[in-house]
């Protein structure tokens, strides 16, 4: 089947690998970053179906699992979910909301595939491959409507479009919380403005001309405007250097930074500055991130394989969190422990974001710890 999907932005998560795709309703998003884990590193349907159940179908309203191998589409949907298949013979509906436990239906030389769980905004389709996004239906290969925009930026005019295997978007990165709460769109840089030309010296000797407006002082505008000179309240120019703090839900960093905004001293005697994503592990890979950014991979030793493959992400925080690093935990198997200046030590939770502070210690296993410190 066609590697490309389109989706509806909606309330549903929609997570999508290359094994499985899963679909969950608002209510479950504490199990989305360990459900990503498994679907992102290659987990198939029994392995992901085991941790959708692992604590019961009671507490879990509504899900859908596709996993399409071989040739073969197994599906299995519990609660307000309808899942529209074609096959070469047949149309095939399955719907979640009729049975109290889950449907489950297992097709052969499936050629279209939609899942529709909630009405979604008047919105136009969007395209991915892989990643994790908010949905109200989803569709596999992709369908553009009328008005829809494709991945190259090229809007549809007629009929329904079927997006090719490559044309698709690039992957959603998990761990960026945009994806899950898209923040203000960026204003665009101010226009440079010309340098003012030289005011040409008085010739040695020159009497200064006498007039009769009163002197200017050059720390005060004549139009009342702010010069970019004037010092607020009692701070000095140390405080004025410092790196301010930033607002929440003003735009993210960018992926690259100038100065970076910690420096990550390693067990091993090793220094990493965190100018941009940091990613470490035992064999870290960077297939969660997109083409734009440009992630450092730190491989550490883990002889008693504690340390997961893709263990641990430091970055430069956004929103509140500018101007520091942030540590996430990437669902490691064993865990990765935080101990803070004045804090007690806490585990990291996947998927979840924590500012670190100057001195903090990160323990991942096997020996390998980090020290955070200021750049």
């Amino acid at each position: 089947m066609n590697e490309s999907r389109s989706y509806r932005p909606g309330d549903w998560f929609g997570i999508f690998g290359d094994q499985a795709t899963v679909v969950l309703p608002p209510s479950e998003k504490a199990r989305v970053p360990g459900l990503w884990a498994l679907v992102d590193a290659g987990a198939g349907f029994d392995e992901v179906l085991d941790a959708l159940i692992a604590d019961g179908l009671r507490d879990l309203p509504g899900f859908v699992l596709v996993s399409e191998v071989d040739g073969e589409t197994k599906v299995v949907l519990r609660g307000a979910a309808t899942a529209v298949f074609t096959t070469a013979a047949e149309s095939v509906t399955v719907e979640g909301s009729s049975v109290t436990t889950w449907a489950e239906r297992s097709l052969t030389d499936v050629q279209t595939m939609r899942i529709e769980v909630a009405d979604g905004p008047d919105s136009p389709d969007l395209v991915i491959r892989d990643g994790l996004v908010r949905i109200s239906r989803t569709d596999r290969p992709a369908h553009l409507e009328p008005g829809d925009v494709t991945d190259d930026g090229e809007v549809t005019d007629e009929g329904l479009a079927v997006i090719a295997g490559d044309d698709v978007a690039p992957d959603v990165n998990v761990m960026d919380e945009t994806a899950l709460h898209p923040g203000p769109v960026p204003l665009p840089p101010p226009e440079p403005q010309p340098e003012p030309e030289p005011e040409p010296e008085p010739e040695v000797g020159a009497e200064t001309p006498l007039t009769d407006d009163p002197p200017t002082n050059p720390q005060e505008p004549a139009d009342g405007g702010h010069d970019g000179l004037t010092q607020a309240g009692n701070w000095g120019p140390d405080e004025l250097a410092r790196s301010q703090p930033g607002i929440a839900g003003q735009p993210p960093a960018p992926h690259v930074l100038a100065q970076p905004v910690a420096r990550l001293t390693f067990s091993s005697g090793e220094i990493v500055e965190v100018d941009r994503a940091v990613i470490v592990g035992r064999a870290p890979e960077a297939r969660r991130f997109t083409s734009t950014e440009q992630p450092r991979l730190i491989t550490v030793p883990s002889p008693n394989q504690e340390i997961s493959s893709t263990h641990l992400e430091i970055r430069p925080g956004a929103g509140a969190d500018h101007g520091s690093a942030v540590a996430t935990d990437l669902g490691s198997t064993n865990g990765t422990v935080l101990q803070q200046p004045g804090l007690p030590s806490e585990d990291l939770k996947p998927g979840i974001a924590v500012q670190l502070i100057p001195g903090a210690i990160i323990d991942l296993g096997d020996g390998v710890t980090i020290q955070v410190g200021q750049a």
